[in-house]
């Protein structure tokens, strides 16, 4: 996959997610989110990052390219989300483990407010957009159910050109929300040289949101 391609992609894959009232969120940290790096083997190159303030670049407004015509043409806002809410600061934490053809993004974000869901109407829950030489869909996919935390799950599809030739990306993005903390979880194929493209381990994904949440809040 390109980094064009990838960077459409990840600025289009992250969803808000709210949290849940009643919890006793007093010793959670963010930070635990890095105890996920054991949970990868020697096949895999392990970065992390922060704690740090919110990356506006992966956490604040998330788009498809703009121009696009959508079908259904009312389902612009499931791929159009405001991922923290307007004013809100807070700290984040980011895991990334390369291996196997994909990557993995875990990342636990604590925040000032409590962001909200935006679950998809039933009418959106499989959206296509067009526009500019790009074209692509978003639908909801299955998401690991946590108790007392509200998930979301996510597949977007980008087919674009890039110097002449035709490419296709693909994102998941699995996102918990639960208090004033959310914990995002992305995977995407990687295009290494003279090898087919990966199948993304959409189970495994799933495992990380629920383990990344179990940390953090423990």
């Amino acid at each position: 996959m390109s980094n064009r391609v990838v960077a459409v992609l990840a600025c289009a894959g992250v969803l808000a997610a709210c949290g849940q009232s009643g919890q006793d969120l007093s010793d959670a940290d963010i930070a635990k989110v890095k105890e996920l790096r054991s949970s990868f083997g020697p096949g895999f190159t392990v970065t992390d990052v922060g704690p740090t303030g919110i990356d506006p670049r992966l956490l604040g407004q998330q788009s498809v390219p703009p121009g696009m015509q959508f079908e259904p043409a009312d389902c612009a806002s499931f791929a159009n989300q405001q991922m923290v809410p307007a004013g809100a600061h807070g700290n984040m934490v980011a895991t990334t483990a390369e291996g196997e053809g994909v990557r993995f993004i875990t990342i636990a974000v604590e925040t000032s407010q409590a962001a909200e869901v935006k679950v998809p109407a039933d009418n959106c829950r499989k959206v296509g957009f067009a526009g500019g030489g790009v074209r692509g869909l978003v639908e909801e996919v299955e998401a690991p159910q946590i108790e007392g935390v509200q998930t979301l799950g996510t597949h977007r599809v980008l087919q674009t050109v890039v110097d002449g030739k035709p490419r296709t990306g693909e994102l998941y993005n699995y996102v918990a929300g639960f208090g004033t903390f959310l914990v995002i979880v992305t995977a995407n194929p990687l295009v290494l040289p003279d090898k087919p493209v990966a199948k993304v381990d959409t189970q495994r994904a799933r495992d990380l949101l629920a383990s990344a949440v179990k940390a953090v809040q423990n």
